[in-house]
């Protein structure tokens, strides 16, 4: 076993400044190991005290009477390094540090922290600053929550990784009000070693762990993450993360907590869709999405069916599915034959859906059989089912009835609880229906399905074939004619354009590019020349000459700075304008595309993929982008609008990918805007762009 599969799962637990009251903090952890069941060896230790729970307490670590696999320190943080170096030199496999004052403090606290580090050796660390862990799989907690105060966790198959202990205890007791079975649940809180990405790795390969869910507040190591989830997502069990942090207020919480950078909200979308992990919006969503993921139903399609006896439910379900785009077609002729035979009377609605047969009473065997009909539907991809008040008098039967239908069909099968019946709704998902209490729940878990049923593995990176000379790039930002000879460089298409100086220049180079012209100031310190009137667009060459001179007197006026070089550019028109950018930050480096032109911070319709570490963005990618966007429909001939070249701008991103991974820290910043994508066949052109590089 190596150090996180004995920490996971111990022989043998010493608890260090164990307390023999079980009140206090310092006195849960043995008895929450006693009361829960934990068959191996309980070693605690409190120099001032013979006995705690009927064990014997040891003086200290040298006296154990064994090499404990696991050491629990509720030690300050004060002293916390001296029982962890004396673990290590035991042989201890892992410590869980429960103290806080470490990098979450401040300086101080970092170098307590790092004072930990260098005692504790080769041996791992779970913490500091966490609650601990619970393994329900093997009924082993390690762990000082409050929430073991209860007697009985449904055990099953969502393992849970925290940054946060609190939030370990309230997934822990909000699961089992739910009838929701966990496997295991880990608080890594500060991170000193063991973190996030350890624990998905492990448990992608723990038999009892089918879905992963994680409440994130950063991700320390980009690269680990990515590798693990990828190696969940291949391995078919799905991960589900909430991140907080999505507002300012949030992301400073988060880091004071952590003590760890955050990263934009928008990169972790970005992360998260690469590697395949389901991101929950809310809070609920993280039970609520890996319950339905655990059942390890297929969806295959948009279509679901709704049964119910109580309209209005039905009605509330279907409205919020078509909001997301799920679809909820009325029975084809044979289904509603097979649901009308089922049921004598004319009160029966069967021509439309949500499919309301009236279940009087719910009776067990027309709730049956209405099931079968609609799992056994070539018109259906999944069946919600409405449980309305009527079915609160006999839920036993009810439940049962529902679960009787479920080996017949792997198509997924959710209830919705329209009453406040907490019970009826554990029931449920104990029996394998998982039970919803709002409609908005039903949809996030049928969505999170949707997206693991047709995720596909990232193509690998796209590797340029010969490295592009860059040694005689300067440093600072570069003018406008500077950057497009970079992208020119790395291959991305930019529009024909001249450098001049004077208003003859300027009329002699319209000739020489023919039909109308651009006319920009080129600077390397003003980058946003529409704001000081640095651009003027549709001029010929008989009067670019004079509007040199004018731009030259405006940009001074409003920038204080009078021009002396500027650009005459063909005039490139009939495409559709996008942004290409490049965005850093914690997580790392991200390309940016998105809907161009001067709105283009107005609309905000853009999409990012994070570089790998060894290249460019795959072909494959450049194209999902594209078609992410809200604008994607002009792209792709939207109402008889001519199709764009879209080859030629997956082409572009990837060129201008390349040069990102190329040119890695030294590139600051760069931008396209806009980049015009002209009819099919006819290729893209860059006709803006900023670059600025490092020294």
């Amino acid at each position: 076993m190596n150090a996180i599969a004995r920490l996971i799962k111990p022989r043998s637990v010493a608890v260090i400044g164990a307390s023999a009251d079980a009140a206090k903090t310092a006195g849960r952890p043995v008895a929450y190991l006693r009361k829960h069941g934990f068959t191996g060896d309980i070693y605690p230790v409190n120099p001032r005290v013979d006995a705690i729970n009927g064990l014997k307490c040891y003086p200290d670590i040298a006296s154990l009477p064994g090499n404990p696999d696991v050491g629990i320190v509720l030690l300050g943080a004060e002293r916390a390094h001296q029982a962890v170096s004396e673990l290590a030199a035991r042989g201890t496999a892992a410590a869980i540090v429960l103290a806080s004052g470490y990098t979450e403090t401040g300086e101080q606290g970092a170098r307590r922290q790092q004072q930990l580090i260098e005692a504790a050796g080769d041996m791992r660390i779970l913490g500091p600053n966490t609650i601990g862990l619970v393994n329900l799989t093997d009924n082993i907690v390690l762990s000082a929550s409050g929430a073991l105060e209860m007697d009985h966790f449904p055990v099953g198959g969502i393992g849970v990784v925290s940054q946060s202990g609190g939030i370990l205890g309230s997934l822990l007791s909000r699961a089992a009000a739910r009838g929701i079975g966990l496997s295991k649940l880990i608080s890594t809180s500060n991170e000193v070693d063991l973190e996030l990405s350890d624990f998905i790795d492990h448990l992608v390969d723990d038999d009892a762990t089918r879905v992963i869910a994680l409440y994130i507040e950063t991700v320390r190591n980009p690269e680990k993450f990515r590798a693990a989830a990828l190696k969940a997502a291949k391995a078919g069990k799905p991960v589900v993360a909430f991140k907080i942090g999505r507002s300012e207020a949030g992301a400073k919480a988060a880091v004071s907590h952590t003590g760890a950078m955050a990263g934009a909200d928008s990169m972790y979308d970005a992360l998260f869709r690469q590697v395949g992990v389901i991101r929950a919006r809310s809070f609920g969503d993280l039970l609520d999405i890996p319950v339905a993921l655990a059942t390890g139903r297929k969806l295959r399609g948009p279509r679901v069916a709704i049964l119910t006896s109580t309209g209005g439910a039905g009605t509330l379900v279907s409205d919020d599915l078509g909001m997301q785009g799920f679809e909820t077609p009325a029975p084809d002729a044979a289904t509603a034959e097979a649901l009308r035979a089922l049921q004598t009377g004319d009160h029966a609605v069967l021509d439309r859906n949500p499919i309301d047969v009236t279940l009087a009473g719910l009776k067990p065997d027309l709730l049956r059989g209405a099931i079968d009909v609609l799992l056994k539907s070539p018109s259906y991809d999944a069946l919600a089912i409405i449980v309305g008040s009527s079915g609160l008098a006999m839920p036993e039967l009810m439940a049962g009835a529902i679960e009787d239908c479920l080996p017949h069909s792997d198509k997924p099968v959710i209830a919705y609880v329209s009453p406040h019946a907490p019970e009826v709704g554990a029931l449920l998902t104990q029996r394998g229906v998982p039970a919803f209490a709002n409609a908005e729940s039903c949809t996030a878990a049928l969505g999170a399905m949707l997206k693991v049923g047709r995720w596909q593995a990232p193509a690998p990176a796209s590797i340029a074939k010969e490295t592009v000379a860059i040694d005689d790039l300067p440093a600072g930002s570069l003018d406008e004619a500077q950057a497009k000879q970079l992208f020119t460089r790395f291959g991305v298409p930019c529009a024909r354009e001249v450098v001049v100086t004077t208003p003859t220049q300027a009329e002699a180079s319209a000739r020489k590019l023919g039909g109308r012209v651009v006319l920009k100031i080129l600077s390397a310190e003003i980058t946003h020349k529409s704001d000081v009137g640095g651009v003027a667009v549709n001029l010929t060459p008989e009067t670019v000459g004079t509007r040199l001179q004018a731009m030259a007197s405006e940009v001074e006026a409003r920038a204080g700075v009078r021009p002396q070089r500027f650009l005459v550019q063909e005039m490139v028109g009939g495409g559709t304008e996008l942004i290409l950018g490049v965005h850093h930050d914690a997580l790392g480096t991200a390309i940016l595309l998105g809907m161009g032109g001067v709105t283009a911070e107005l609309f905000k319709d853009t999409t990012m993929r994070l570089l790998p570490s060894e290249g460019g963005l795959s072909r494959e990618e450049a194209l999902g982008m594209a078609q992410e966007l809200k604008t994607w429909p002009l792209l792709d001939g939207f109402r008889g609008r001519p199709k764009a070249d879209v080859e030629a701008l997956v082409d572009a991103i990837v060129a201008f990918s390349q040069m990102a991974a190329q040119l890695g820290d030294r590139l600051v910043e760069a931008e396209i805007n806009p980049v015009f994508v002209l009819p099919e066949g006819q290729g893209v052109r860059a006709a803006d762009g900023v670059v600025v590089l490092a020294g």
